[in-house]
């Protein structure tokens, strides 16, 4: 049986970065540094918008608040969790749990419907009753008569709802967003934004989201810029 987390106070930080800094190998030889020494601190419980031209650095910070990658050098905590001492099998469970991510192409599995790609998160949750849930996701963004469809009979605006049902159904309390409507047209983009932030509400979420959109970005509660791999500004309101 899955034990419910206790949510953590809105005043603490959800998601804290401590000099992380991010560098490859570059094609041409040396070192090409992504992130330089970025630290930032995000509440419990509030939204957040990454933004920045691109190369800035902003879906690879993103990635590294959710566990994907590891940083070079700095700390990240997230969720009471120093990433850095987790395994990549601690690393997985905690993603499993705690981070729900939305992706700018969707990454839905072509051969499986709706219902089944919100069911593999759920199941790697640990949730029970997971079918049920998954179920109860989709039809919470307007899908519930669409989930035995494959992603191929579904629109563009449909795969990011599913993409989203995925994302939330273990309710986690870190949502990060990489460009969630960036590939679709203005009308389905403002019916996902508005289903991010009534998840957001509702799940008592912490909302993380990389746009270009500044119209989107605006109605985020913290705005955080990047430039060349450093925080050039992190305001509220």
């Amino acid at each position: 049986m899955v034990v419910p987390r206790p949510r953590l106070p809105y005043a603490q930080a959800m998601l804290e970065l401590s000099a992380v800094t991010k560098s490859f190998p570059s094609p041409e030889g040396g070192i090409l540094t992504v992130l330089d020494g970025v630290s930032l601190s995000i509440a419990a419980g509030t939204s957040a918008a990454i933004l920045g031209p691109s190369g800035s650095g902003k879906s690879t910070l993103l990635g590294l608040m959710a566990g994907l990658d590891k940083p070079t050098s700095g700390t990240i905590r997230a969720a009471g969790k120093d990433l850095g001492s987790l395994s990549e099998v601690q690393l997985a469970a905690f993603r499993a749990r705690n981070v729900g991510f939305v992706f700018q192409s969707f990454h839905l599995l072509q051969h499986f419907d709706a219902l089944q790609n919100v069911l593999i998160a759920a199941e790697l949750a640990g949730l029970d009753d997971a079918e049920a849930k998954a179920g109860e996701a989709l039809r919470r963004v307007g899908l519930g008569e669409r989930m035995h469809h494959v992603p191929a009979k579904l629109s563009g605006g449909e795969c990011q709802r599913v993409a989203l049902a995925r994302a939330v159904v273990a309710r986690p309390p870190i949502l990060l967003c990489d460009e969630p409507t960036g590939s679709l047209d203005a009308k389905n983009a403002d019916v996902v934004f508005a289903l991010l932030k009534e998840l957001h509400q509702d799940l008592h979420a912490t909302l993380v989201l990389v746009t270009h959109d500044a119209r989107l970005g605006a109605q985020m509660a913290q705005h955080i810029a990047l430039e060349r791999g450093r925080v050039v500004e992190a305001a509220h309101g």
